[in-house]
């Protein structure tokens, strides 16, 4: 299936969806309104689960032999210094630009909802949220649980140790890692027979969402949906024309073959889902596999800029909301929290709402100003799905330019 065509039909199912979920969500009633949903978003899970499937040996595979064909440490290290050095940037870049817009834009102002009590619970678990916590959470306990799991950063780490000491074995390693890279075009040539139930899993997802919340939703949180939305475009703006200064005038070839990655992220509202298609088209633009296999699931874990931007946006539109004024410093201070805390967000549930709960307690802003977003935040992620692989294409891209390792 070309990708002209995946991408029709992606679109296609997506208006579908829209449709059909807003004919169940009119006409449902009773009690098999909520096993019609259930059973409209069976064919998304399955998908999604496929997918999943696919992650874990893909990215183990992909990383070691990309690590082993770097050689010695030293390329390795300094490979991870620039990869980081971009990730932290660009992450500060995407918290500054929604702080940036929610003040123009001021969705909260005017809005008229009720608000939830102060001492409500977010029902999100944030115990895990720290400092501590999080350094433990990088280094897996068992490779195999971290698998089980999809614990990308975990499995990272595992890689790194493992095809580092690959590269040190020489040529006796070198048939194992030629079946690891066997492993990995295997589950490249899975993942071609599983796209091809992409748009059903569109249209399963979106209207299920759709059947549950309804269209009505969209209208009461229109404002700060579009601004949002404004603001992510911006981002979009902002992220190529940086990258440009470094990929030139390739920036845009592309990004237009990340269309069909980013448009599945979106539909699906999961940047997982996109994972190995955004892999296979990096690869194609010319990014060799040892820079790749490296920066892109790293890149999963630190590079989220669609999410980082979503963190200060959300937190001052719930000042907004409530009334309350925040002076610039109490903002730049919350940006810089943000940046330490989301790091932390790796394999945690609904991430961006767990950082964004955990810091607004400690700008006396209540938690329970969560909930406010809740029914829309699938309509959100969507788009910050889309832009978090987007920010983790072009971050591949110029990291090999950086290195030399990117082919014409």
């Amino acid at each position: 299936m070309n990708s002209k065509k995946l991408t029709n039909l992606i679109l296609g199912a997506m208006v579908l969806g829209v449709m059909v979920g807003y004919l169940v969500n009119l006409y449902g009633a009773g009690s098999t309104f909520p096993s019609v949903c259930d059973l409209i978003s069976i064919l998304a899970d399955v998908f999604l689960r496929l997918i999943k499937m696919i992650i874990a040996p893909l990215v183990f595979a992909t990383l070691v032999v990309g690590i082993a064909k770097m050689g010695d440490a030293s390329t390795i290290g300094r490979v991870g210094l620039k990869t980081f050095a971009w990730f932290i940037s660009m992450s500060f870049v995407s918290l500054l630009l929604g702080l940036v817009m929610v003040n123009i834009l001021q969705p909260g102002i005017g809005v008229e909802l009720t608000l939830p009590e102060v001492a409500a619970s977010t029902g999100l678990n944030k115990a895990g949220l720290n400092l501590s916590e999080f350094v433990r959470h990088i280094f897996p306990i068992s490779i195999f649980d971290a698998m089980a799991k999809n614990e990308i950063l975990q499995i990272v780490v595992f890689a790194v140790f493992f095809g580092v000491g690959a590269a040190g074995m020489g040529e006796r390693a070198d048939e194992f890692i030629r079946n690891l890279d066997m492993l990995s075009h295997i589950m490249l040539k899975i993942t071609t027979a599983v796209m091809k139930l992409a748009p059903v899993a569109v249209f399963s997802a979106v209207s299920s969402v759709i059947a549950e919340n309804g269209i009505s939703i969209l209208i009461t949180y229109g404002k700060f949906m579009l601004s949002f939305y404004a603001a992510i475009a911006t981002l979009w703006v902002v992220i190529i024309l940086i990258s440009s200064l470094v990929l030139k005038n390739r920036t845009w070839r592309l990004v237009k073959m990340l269309r069909e990655p980013a448009l599945l992220a979106f539909t699906t509202a999961s940047s997982e889902a996109a994972y190995p298609m955004t892999l296979e088209r990096v690869e194609r633009f010319g990014c060799k596999n040892k820079i790749a296999s490296f920066v892109l699931p790293v890149g999963y874990s630190f590079n989220l800029d669609g999410s980082m931007m979503y963190c200060t946006f959300a937190a001052i539109f719930i000042a907004q909301v409530y009334g309350v004024q925040m002076e610039l410093s109490q903002q730049l201070l919350m940006l810089l929290v943000l940046m330490i805390t989301s790091k932390g967000i790796a394999g945690v549930p609904r991430a961006s709402l767990v950082v964004i709960a955990a810091t607004l307690s400690q700008f006396n802003l209540p938690e329970a100003g969560v909930l406010l977003i809740f029914g829309v935040d699938h309509f959100l992620d969507m788009a910050r799905s889309a832009t978090n692989v987007l920010g983790n294409g072009l971050a591949t891209a110029v990291i090999s330019k950086w290195e030399g390792e990117l082919e014409s």
